[in-house]
């Protein structure tokens, strides 16, 4: 019983009295941080099986324009093409980095910022596991959660999830919806010009028109077209191909 006893008040959590208040407060942060780490981490395990039914930006916009457009569909349903451009246009290391391309965050850091170095993988943490905005604790949390994504779930799943539920237009979200959208076929039927013009959208779907560009977004849309076939033939994209 006395062993018993002792090993009670081992594993019992000391108290936090006797610290300074800013020290109380500290630990009880960090406790409160580790525990919604945990609970967004039981969801990074759920959607290794299991499709997210959307994202709090999607919810706001539902209620904000009375319905929104989404169609899920399966990283196999999709044009390969679609797949690469999106890399080529937003992460084309996308294959050799797990969740941060540290190059990308340098060159960032160089020019005063860290705008333009978020990978396909941080994305899919903001935009599927936690809320639109910049505050540094959202950012704390993406940080931590994204070599999780990275640990559990597959770079075709990661991929997967991002093209179902990245934004095209106002309202329309996934690749299969902007599909239809724009030019009124399939994801599957996607040509590789077609899937170029999607991802010259990103990351300004509500500035940009697939089905009208500008010059700006043709000279985009040819840069991506470039990219994918280079990532598509220097093995960048080996990850998600079969």
């Amino acid at each position: 019983m006395p062993v018993a006893r002792a090993f009670l008040r081992y594993l019992k959590p000391p108290s936090l009295r006797h610290l300074p208040i800013w020290h109380q407060a500290l630990v009880w942060g960090v406790r409160i941080f580790a525990i919604k780490v945990g609970f967004f981490g039981s969801f990074i395990l759920l959607f290794i099986f299991l499709n997210p039914p959307g994202n709090i930006y999607m919810t706001q916009e539902n209620w904000r324009l009375g319905g929104i457009s989404q169609t899920w569909a399966p990283f196999d349903t999709i044009a390969p093409v679609m797949a690469r451009a999106i890399v080529a246009a937003e992460d084309a290391n996308y294959c050799l980095h797990w969740g941060f391309d540290m190059k990308a965050i340098r060159q960032a850091l160089a020019k005063g910022g860290v705008r333009g170095a978020s990978t396909v993988s941080q994305q899919v943490v903001k935009n599927v596991l936690l809320w639109p905005d910049r505050s540094w604790l959202r950012k704390a949390f993406e940080a931590t959660l994204t070599p999780a994504i990275e640990l559990f779930w597959s770079k075709r799943r990661i991929l997967e999830l991002y093209m179902n539920i990245a934004e095209f237009d106002t309202g329309v979200f996934g690749v299969e919806a902007a599909s239809q959208h724009y030019f009124g076929i399939s994801a599957g039927r996607l040509s590789a010009l077609q899937a170029a013009r999607l991802a010259a959208v990103l990351p300004n779907p509500k500035e940009r028109n697939a089905a009208k560009p500008t010059n700006f977004l043709r000279k985009r849309t040819a840069q991506i077209i470039q990219g994918a076939e280079t990532i598509n033939q220097d093995g960048r994209a080996a990850c998600f191909q079969n």
